[in-house]
C-alpha cells in the first residue's frame, strides 16, 4: 500500500480519481470541521528575521498548512480580485485568503462533490463559494478571472498540458497563476517547459522543499495523533504516507533530494 501511494502520480487518471475520492470520503467521515481545514504540508520559513503573519486565535492551530497558501498567494495584491482556486480541498485556503485579503470573490473548485457540499456548509463568508468541476475543463467563461490558485493538487491530473490551457483560458489579460506542487528533478524542467507552452510568464520561481520538510516536522504530533486517533487501523499508514509524515516514503523522498517542492508565480502574457 505504501508503493501505491509513493508511486501513486505514475497511475491512469481513472486510479488516481479513485484514490482521492476515498481519501476524501475517510476524512470527511472522520475528521470534523474543527480538526482538520488544510490538506497542504504547510510553509514555515528559515529565515529567523521572517515575520510570520497575525492570525486569528481559531486559525493557530493550522499555521503551518495556512502559511503555505500565504506565502504562495500574497506575491500579489488580491483585494478587489476575483480569484479561482483549482483543487480547493476542504476550504481552509479559500476561506483564509477570503477573509484575510478581501478579494472581491473566490471560488473553491474540486472533483469531489462530497467535499464541495462540506464547504458550502461550513463556510459562510460573503463572497465565497465552492462549485463541483474537473481541473481539466474548468466550467467558467473565458477571462473570468484575475488570479488562478493551485496548491498540491496538479499531481493527481492527466493532462497538465489541458489543465493549464484551461487556466490561460479563464485568466484575464495579466491575470496569475499561483502555484505550488511537488514534482521530481526531472520533471522540473518539463513544468517549465508546460507553463511557456501554455503562454505563462514565469515571474518568479522557488525550490521550498527544506520549508516543507520543516513543517512537517514541526506539524507532526499534531497530524500523527489525529491519524492515530480517528483513521481506521487500515488507513492509517495510507494516511501517514499522504500527509508525508517522517518515516514515509514520500518524506523520505523530499529528504533525499530525489523530490522538490516548486512555487510559482506566473502572468498570463
Amino acid at each position: 500500500m505504501k508503493k501505491i501511494v509513493a508511486d501513486f502520480r505514475t497511475f491512469p487518471k481513472w486510479i488516481r480519481t479513485i484514490l482521492w475520492r476515498f481519501m476524501h470520503r475517510v476524512m470527511l467521515s472522520r475528521y470534523g470541521f474543527s480538526d482538520l481545514k488544510f490538506l497542504n504540508y504547510g510553509y514555515v520559513s528559515l529565515d529567523p528575521d521572517y515575520e510570520y503573519i497575525e492570525l486569528d486565535e481559531r486559525d493557530e492551530l493550522e499555521r503551518y498548512g495556512l502559511q503555505l497558501y500565504n506565502h504562495t498567494t500574497t506575491v500579489v495584491n488580491l483585494k478587489g480580485k476575483d480569484v479561482l482556486e483549482v483543487g480547493s480541498g476542504r476550504g481552509g485556503g479559500a476561506s483564509f485568503i477570503t477573509r484575510y485579503y478581501e478579494p472581491s470573490s473566490y471560488v473553491g473548485l474540486d472533483l469531489s462533490k462530497k467535499v464541495i457540499r462540506f464547504c458550502n456548509k461550513n463556510y459562510k463568508l460573503p463572497g465565497l463559494s465552492f462549485t463541483w468541476g474537473d481541473a481539466e475543463n474548468l466550467p467558467f467563461d473565458d477571462s473570468s478571472f484575475d488570479a488562478v490558485v493551485n496548491i498540491e493538487s496538479s499531481g493527481s491530473y492527466k493532462n497538465m498540458e489541458k489543465f493549464l490551457s484551461e487556466v490561460y483560458r479563464v485568466l484575464r489579460p495579466s491575470g496569475h497563476l499561483l502555484f505550488a506542487d511537488a514534482r521530481s528533478i526531472e520533471e522540473k524542467e518539463l513544468l517549465r517547459v508546460q507553463f511557456e507552452e501554455a503562454g505563462l510568464k514565469i515571474l518568479d520561481e522557488e525550490n521550498i522543499v527544506k520549508n516543507i520538510l520543516k513543517a512537517t516536522d514541526l506539524d507532526y504530533e499534531r497530524r500523527n495523533n489525529l491519524i492515530n486517533s480517528r483513521a481506521p487501523q487500515y488507513m492509517k499508514k495510507l494516511s501517514k504516507e499522504f500527509s508525508s509524515l517522517k518515516g514515509t516514503k514520500r518524506y523520505d523522498k523530499f529528504n533525499d533530494g530525489s523530490k522538490i517542492y516548486l512555487r510559482y508565480l506566473l502572468k498570463k502574457s
